[in-house]
């Protein structure tokens, strides 16, 4: 009595679907380091015009 077995293959998982849909979305607007630098400055600098113009 011959039996054969079947090989069962592992089901895919479910975060490979995920992995695949956030590389396909493209960003809606990139921002640069320079852009990052930028911001931060600005920032800074309304911080001290603040506290210099509350004193």
């Amino acid at each position: 009595m011959s039996s054969r077995r079947r090989r069962r293959e592992a089901p895919v998982s479910p975060a490979a679907g995920l992995v695949r849909f956030f590389e396909e979305v493209e960003a809606v607007f990139e921002v640069t380091p320079r852009q990052i630098i930028l911001v931060s400055v600005l920032f800074i600098a309304s911080i001290v015009l603040l506290n210099l113009l509350g004193r």
